[in-house]
């Protein structure tokens, strides 16, 4: 196989948007899961721009009731939270005081907390993954010290504060690396640089061990973005096995638009478990219910093409909600009970907070809100019972 995988941003897959066609109806079987068939263990949120969201004055309502966006998702089922967490980033976004206070939140509202920590000053994924200013000129034993001081003293600080993380995240799609250049994968050496990634891979995860917490020690994620991909993943997760690191759960992103069909993701997930013998929660996925756009920044996703199973899931909130019926089902095949669940990216993201100062945001619609802040029938995904509208 072809090592060098190519990479895609989220934040620069745009293209040029196109209306939906009428005509697109939805399958009656495919609305709901099975009658009686309990939803996945998993059903989470990441909420991170929450804060803003609430400081720039948007809000958001379940039946006409407006409340704590937490509270509506939480009611409709939700039982973890995911939080994100740069180390110096600009001022507003998400930081270990922001996160610390969602974290409060989420163990008010009986959600679980899973800390996703990018060990970047702002956005990290497979193209971008820059080494924190503050962090710049140390060698490799160094940054590695850094690393694992830093994440102890941030699992440390939302435990001590009563916040307690139940799953730690050690970096955000980390397929090709971490913390540029001294973890970059692919960078032309010889043995390119997996020496160099699972030092600082293993200094994360030593700090998430160490940690002295007020409860059960925090799972472990190790996190990519090859839900479709089985030869990636495998490529990834036999190299990071065979360095000596141990972990609990694989975590893989999810987009449809982005990673094939859900059959792919079925086989990958199924494979990986088979494989690893570990659980896999999905922490990162969207579907579109509508492919026009809240405000003024082109959105990531806004052509029906790009959509490899429209016919069956049109983005529409009908589609949506069936696209997460079918999710779920996918978790259930995985075997021994290895596939906990999925966590929706960003559902509660509407226009009014951009994706990086003065820009608007590229996903408003993904989201399990209509423009206007009311729950669309997605929002059902987060049941634990049989799916259906709520």
């Amino acid at each position: 196989m072809n090592n060098e995988v190519s990479f895609l941003s989220r934040r620069t897959a745009l293209a040029a948007a196109v209306s939906v066609p009428g005509a697109m109806l939805l399958g009656a079987a495919a609305a709901n899961a099975a009658p009686g068939v309990s939803g996945p263990a998993v059903r989470g949120v990441d909420m991170s721009f929450t804060p803003q969201l609430e400081a720039a004055g948007v809000t958001w309502r379940h039946k006409g009731r407006t409340a704590p966006v937490e509270k509506i998702f939480h009611q409709a089922g939700a039982n973890w939270m995911r939080i994100r967490v740069w180390v110096n980033p600009p001022a507003g976004y998400s930081t270990l005081e922001t996160a610390t206070e969602l974290a409060l939140r989420a163990k008010k509202t009986g959600m679980k907390v899973l800390l996703d920590l990018h060990y970047s000053d702002f956005w990290a994924d497979p193209a971008h993954q820059s080494t924190p200013a503050a962090w710049a000129g140390q060698d490799l034993a160094q940054l590695a010290g850094t690393v694992e001081q830093y994440t102890r003293d941030a699992v440390e600080t939302l435990s001590n504060a009563g916040a307690h993380v139940d799953m730690v995240q050690v970096g955000n799609e980390i397929t090709s690396g971490m913390l540029w250049p001294l973890g970059r994968l692919y960078d032309g050496s010889a043995d390119q640089n997996w020496p160099g990634f699972t030092t600082l891979l293993g200094a994360g995860l030593a700090g998430v061990r160490s940690a002295r917490v007020k409860g059960p020690k925090p799972r472990t994620m190790v996190h990519i973005d090859r839900g479709g991909d089985n030869g990636g993943s495998r490529w990834f997760f036999d190299k990071v096995l065979a360095a000596g690191l141990d972990f609990d759960v694989i975590g893989q992103s999810y987009y449809p638009f982005w990673h094939g069909t859900l059959e792919d993701l079925e086989h990958n997930l199924t494979d990986l478990a088979t494989r690893y013998g570990k659980d896999i929660i999905v922490v990162e996925t969207a579907y579109p219910w509508t492919l026009e756009n809240g405000d003024d920044l082109e959105n990531i996703l806004d052509l029906i093409s790009e959509l490899p199973q429209a016919a069956t899931w049109p983005p529409t909130p009908a589609g949506q909600l069936a696209y997460f019926a079918a999710l779920r089902e996918v978790f259930a095949k995985v075997p021994n009970g290895h596939g906990l669940g999925f966590m929706c990216w960003e559902p509660e993201w509407l226009p009014g907070v951009g994706w990086t100062p003065g820009e608007g945001n590229p996903n408003d619609n993904l989201t399990l809100f209509d423009f206007n802040g009311d729950s669309l029938p997605a929002l059902a995904a987060l049941t634990p019972g049989a799916l259906k509208a709520v």
